[in-house]
């Protein structure tokens, strides 16, 4: 175990933890809201992610951007990722209304049983990642630098740069704005209504169609600005990429309490932290096993997660 490279890199290491933590906290609220609503672990999840890094990255080269371009100018930066990170939150959210409505609506009408919809979830996770794959020969696509890689400021001697700012700041933003729409819309309400008792809520007026489509919707939007961060921040995007990113994303919506929008992010960012601190300590080869390792000794003593509140129960 190498102390001294633990302790000599600590805070370079949180900071790229949290970063990365950040992705994993915005894909981990679309596993959390499927779940809270419709106990269903939803495997596609992983696969909504990457149509929407690919949205953003096809986005940028239908302006002439490629992997060697590089933007300068705050205006135009702003613009490019604005752009593309509406597209790909649409993107995502068309890919996952797609797969509610193909895949798992006719399996609510038959009331199928949990297995029928985990395997569901697993088919449509591969078809959509092997139709990226025969799109793109299989092969890697970069992505254009946007963001400068280069330090800002130091704080307590650590470098942060622009692209870490920018990741953290806009999952922040965005878990901000997905928990005020959650407890003071009128939408919110019907979700957290249908979370709770989805029996009790259509008797009450509530389209549960309706509610569980929007849920898809929030969920793929959260994972299309994820990929649009994994873009800026990795640079360089393959096919298959979502299935590790979503492996752990899931992982953090458990250690936050699946079901519950603040733990995803609360064990987003703590699973982030962890695996940079394994690499540290033990190397960069140990990093997957360790976020793995966290998750089965947390749950041995606390097994509905560090929050461990249902949507159903959720409070503004």
């Amino acid at each position: 175990m190498n102390f001294d490279g633990l302790f000599s890199n600590f805070g370079e290491l949180t900071t790229t933890g949290l970063t990365q933590g950040a992705i994993y906290a915005l894909v981990a609220l679309g596993y959390t809201l499927v779940y809270g609503v419709l106990r269903l672990i939803n495997f596609a999840h992983s696969e909504v992610f990457i149509a929407g890094a690919f949205a953003a990255l096809w986005t940028w080269n239908g302006f002439g951007l490629d992997q060697n371009s590089q933007v300068s100018g705050l205006g135009s930066i702003m613009f490019y990722l604005i752009v593309a990170m509406i597209v790909a939150a649409i993107a995502s959210a068309g890919t996952a209304t797609v797969i509610e409505r193909v895949a798992y609506r006719p399996l609510r009408k038959r009331n199928a049983p949990p297995l029928a919809f985990l395997i569901t979830a697993i088919g449509a996770s591969i078809a959509i990642a092997e139709a990226f794959g025969v799109y793109t020969r299989r092969l890697p696509q970069g992505a254009p630098q946007l963001v400068s890689p280069e330090p800002l400021f130091e704080i307590a001697g650590v470098p942060i740069d622009a692209v870490q700012l920018l990741t953290i700041g806009a999952a922040l933003g965005m878990m901000i704005a997905l928990d005020m729409f959650i407890n003071r819309s009128r939408i919110g309400r019907g979700i957290r209504a249908v979370a709770q008792d989805a029996n009790t809520a259509a008797l009450m007026g509530v389209n549960k169609d309706r509610i569980i489509m929007m849920v898809f919707i929030a969920g793929g939007a959260m994972a299309g600005v994820a990929g649009l961060l994994y873009d800026v921040r990795i640079q360089t995007l393959t096919y298959s990429v979502g299935f590790l990113l979503g492996l752990k994303a899931f992982t953090a919506a458990v250690l936050g309490g699946i079901g519950n929008l603040r733990g995803a992010l609360v064990g987003g960012l703590l699973l982030g932290v962890v695996e940079n601190y394994a690499s540290g300590l033990f190397g960069s080869q140990w990093k997957d096993f360790a976020a793995f390792a966290v998750l089965v000794v947390l749950l041995m003593f606390r097994p509905t997660g560090l929050l461990g509140e249902s949507l159903g129960r959720a409070r503004a």
